[in-house]
């Protein structure tokens, strides 16, 4: 299963999904391990330390100090990892409202961390830029 590689197929039949919960950055010391205890949702090593995100309640269970109070929204199409240009076209869109976002691209689906405070404002212009792309 490569996924789609067509921008306008993968802009046009996109469906946003706003998951539950606020979502926080976090990170570890290089050497520090992961709490046994903290589910993440995202795990990044770099030679500066881990990044962690992870839902705020087990992030402070877990005592990490945390950044970054945000929404995780979810692209529901299976996009390839090679695709050219989905993620820079809704990052720009999202931009173009003053609305920061951390993508993350997994193997099936890619995922927008964007502020808490403006995710409903982001859903609404990922669901306007899907309906552009269908006309």
């Amino acid at each position: 299963m490569a996924g789609e590689t067509d921008l306008k197929k993968l802009l046009a039949t996109m469906t946003p999904e706003l998951r539950p919960g606020i979502h926080v950055f976090a990170t570890l010391p290089p050497d520090a391990p992961v709490p046994d205890s903290l589910e993440t949702v995202m795990l990044f090593r770099e030679r500066e330390g881990t990044t962690v995100i992870a839902l705020e309640e087990e992030a402070k269970a877990a005592g990490l100090a945390t950044v970054f109070h945000c929404r995780m929204v979810t692209l529901n199409i299976h996009s390839s990892l090679e695709a050219v240009g989905f993620l820079a076209a809704i990052t720009a869109r999202l931009a173009a409202a003053g609305i920061g976002v951390n993508p993350v691209s997994a193997f099936y689906h890619d995922h927008l961390f964007v502020p808490a405070d403006r995710a409903e404002e982001a859903m609404a212009i990922l669901r306007r830029l899907a309906e552009e792309n269908r006309l």
